[in-house]
Parts: C-alpha cells; structure tokens; sequence
C-alpha cells in the first residue's frame, strides 16, 4: 500500500528520503508529486505549493493532487500545516491535530461530484478527520519529543492575504482555533475518494488581533519542528491502522459518475 504525505509552507522535502519527481495526469490537470525511492517506494510526497512555493493558496489545483495520490494506490495521508493561533492555549510553536473544520474559502472546487457524468453523491463528515491516523499520531508523538494538542478547530479562509482582528475575533466566537489557509477542500476530497486522512497543523504566529501589533512569523526552533513533525508522519503510516473509521464508507451515492473519473 501506498502512502503519503502533503505539506505547505515550510516543508518542500523529507530530510533523509530520496524523492524522485513526478508528474501525473488526471482528468482535473497535471499534478507534480516527488515519489520516495529504495526504502521509502511506498511513499508519496506533495508539496502543495510547488517545490518553491509558486502557487497560492486560492490556485492550488486540489482536486488534481488529491486525484493523482489516488491514482498512485495511496490510502492514507497526513497533511501538515502552518497556521495562525487564534486559542490563546495554542500558541506559536504549537502543534495540534485537526478533528474538525470551519470553511470559509470561496471560489474552490467543492466536489469530484459536480453533476452530469461526474455523478451526485453526499459524503458524511461527523469525523472529518481518520480518528485511527489520529490515535496514533498521538500515541506516537512522545517518541519524537513531540507534544501534540489532541483536537483543534482548522478555520479555512480564503487568502493570499492574512485575516484581518475582527474576522479573527468572529472566528475565536465560533469554536476555531488555529486558522489556515489550505485545509479545504483538501480534507473533503481525500473523504470522497475514500482516504484516510488526518492532519496536524503547526502555529507559526499569533492571528491579527490576538496579540497587539502586526503579525510576527516566529522562525526560532521551527525547523526543528518540521524535522521531528516529519519522522512522526512517517512512522505513522508505516504502521497498520489499529482503530476502525468510516473513512472508506461516508460517501452516499445518488448517482454514480458516467466515468470513473471521480
């Protein structure tokens, strides 16, 4: 079984893993992937905003990448993500894993189920995230000297730009706590194609608002972070999924697609 690991800012190779890139063609367009060699052939990786961070967070061809990982035979996946801390419990240089979402984006792809030859189909989201990735990610961070919050609200908003304090402070109302800028569609689309999925997002500033002033990127010991965030991943996904989900029976199919392009 294949696996695999998306990242964004910040992280645009594994340390110690020889990845080989690759482009692959979908029926969404072409998709760049780096494939793990020797060892690490079962693994996958994607950096979600190109090697060089090229693509914005509102360009991302989503559906593309989650459709190649698919192509490939991945099953599971961890995301990792830079964030903002709006939880003053959460602050930067914290990492936590997701178990839920509050969307903001607009404009995106929403669905490999648009209609027509793309079939209609409901996809049920009470986890958003594969609680059995998510045990053992917790089981296994004290390993790597990790500490991990067990939940987190993953508020997704649109970008380029940061939020501004009264659209943090509206989030904060509403039960988020860490807010990005790339986890949706990317957690729904991996749910639709019958994915395991879990992500852990790192804070690497305060969110507008929180703190008085403008917004600082704390970079001291984040590197670190990432190093030890990666070594966790991929011990986690060597190992077999100890806890039942429903990640691979969520979607409710009113129509199948004509192709099986989704």
């Amino acid at each position: 079984m294949r696996v695999a690991i998306i990242a964004g800012t910040g992280i645009y190779d594994i340390p110690g893993v020889e990845l080989k890139k690759q482009l692959v063609e979908t029926p969404y367009g072409q998709a760049l992937v780096h494939l793990g060699q020797g060892s690490a052939d079962h693994l996958v990786f994607l950096a979600r905003h190109g090697p060089e961070h090229h693509t914005p967070p509102h360009k991302i061809n989503y559906k593309a990448n989650i459709k190649a990982l698919q192509l490939l035979g991945v099953e599971k996946i961890l995301a990792a993500f830079a964030v903002g801390s709006i939880n003053p419990n959460i602050p930067p240089g914290g990492l936590v894993v997701l178990d839920d979402f509050l969307d903001f984006s607009s404009g995106r792809p929403l669905s490999f189920f648009d209609g027509g030859d793309s079939g209609v189909a409901h996809t049920e989201m009470s986890q958003p995230y594969c609680p059995a990735l998510r045990a053992q990610l917790l089981n296994l961070a004290p390993e790597f000297d990790l500490k991990l919050h067990p939940r987190s609200v993953y508020v997704c908003t649109n970008g380029p730009r940061f939020e501004t304090p009264a659209e943090i402070r509206m989030h904060g109302k509403l039960g988020g706590d860490v807010v990005g800028m790339t986890g949706v569609p990317e957690v729904t689309l991996t749910r639709e194609l019958n994915m395991h999925y879990a992500a852990v997002a790192l804070s690497i500033n305060w969110a507008a608002g929180v703190k008085p002033g403008a917004i600082e990127i704390v970079r001291e010991g984040i590197a670190e972070l990432r190093a030890k965030l990666l070594s966790l991943f991929i011990e986690t996904l060597q190992k077999p999924l100890a806890l039942d989900c429903n990640c691979q029976t969520s979607v409710m199919m009113m129509h199948p697609p004509a192709h099986h392009s989704g």
